[in-house]
């Protein structure tokens, strides 16, 4: 039990510590600066091993999970699920991962690499015509039917959040203690809950926007078809309450294509779909930052998942059509 006793060993002391880094080629001519947190640098590749590792740890040390014994059992679609399998196979505790035919080949060939066992729905919840709906019915059926199981249920999981009050108080320690604007993209509402939490205490003048997708149903729009994972979700999660954001951007599946476009191109950051939303979002609300303010922008994720999609040309055309005006859009 000792390795349970002290998580932060090994490639687990890796998760968080990530660096802010100035974007200054991307906003070059704005009156205010701009800071990227860069969470795709976690060992995971994601925000997500924040949450992970908070979520699991705690249960480990209190004897609730035990190597060799206890099963866990969550639903994900991809940065989540990876965070997970990392640590589940760090401790040496099985982990199964109930996914969706959405889930890309690529995320479920690496939770394979890491030993998971991938559970593949299907079909969509005949009730709300969604796959979300339908995993977390899977996962309440895997975890009621087998011995020793545990759901984190990172949809309602206070520990969700509260891994981001660490994520949080980095930011505002690399910045130097000021804050102005902070941009967060929402799916579980883990990373914003707990941002919002810390700031509340240290900087209650933030002003927070929360970055949404369109067809999400967080912020009470009805819910539609998404093509980009990793921001959105097709119900309000536990964690989502009402308050936590000053302003919600809703951006589409072609802005968070065009987004990451522009930062790769001019800061030579690959970054995930969601982060493309956020580049996104600030442009879109820029005249609204004073002169000489400091924004950041939290980015979630590595963008090599997103290689045969985002980043492919062929996929963009079916999906969008005539690519070269999109390249025209995301050179300007």
């Amino acid at each position: 039990m000792g390795v349970v006793e002290n998580p932060n060993t090994g490639i687990l002391s890796a998760v968080g510590g990530t660096p802010l880094v100035s974007l200054v080629h991307l906003f070059s001519n704005a009156p205010f600066r701009v800071l990227a947190k860069v969470e795709g640098m976690n060992p995971g590749g994601s925000i997500k091993d924040r949450a992970a590792l908070n979520m699991l740890v705690g249960k480990l040390r209190d004897g609730t999970l035990m190597p060799g014994r206890s099963v866990v059992v969550e639903s994900s679609s991809g940065n989540l699920a990876i965070g997970m399998a990392q640590i589940c196979r760090w401790y040496g505790v099985r982990f199964i991962c109930v996914v969706d035919a959405k889930t890309t080949s690529q995320n479920i060939a690496v939770l394979r690499a890491y030993g998971t066992e991938v559970d593949i729905v299907t079909e969509k919840a005949p009730a709300t015509g969604d796959y979300l709906a339908a995993r977390i019915a899977r996962v309440r059926h895997i975890t009621n039917s087998t011995a020793h199981a545990y759901w984190p249920n990172q949809y309602a999981n206070p520990l969700n959040a509260e891994a981001h009050r660490t994520t949080m108080r980095e930011i505002l320690e690399q910045a130097g203690g000021r804050v102005d604007h902070l941009y967060v993209a929402t799916s579980s509402c883990g990373t914003i809950s707990g941002c919002v939490d810390y700031l509340r205490e240290h900087s209650p003048r933030t002003r927070v926007t929360a970055v949404d997708a369109e067809g999400s149903a967080i912020f009470g729009c009805p819910p539609g078809r998404r093509l980009i994972p990793g921001h959105g979700a097709a119900v309000v999660p536990g964690l989502y309450r009402q308050g936590l954001a000053d302003t919600v951007v809703h951006v589409s599946d072609l802005d968070c294509v065009v987004g990451c476009r522009r930062l790769i191109g001019s800061e030579a950051i690959l970054a995930g779909g969601s982060s493309g939303a956020i580049i996104t979002a600030l442009e879109r609300t820029a005249p609204s930052i004073g002169a000489g303010e400091t924004c950041v922008v939290v980015l979630p994720d590595r963008g090599e998942r997103y290689v045969d999609t985002i980043y492919d040309d062929g996929w963009v055309r079916a999906q969008f059509g005539d690519v070269e005006h999109l390249w025209k859009a995301a050179a300007s």
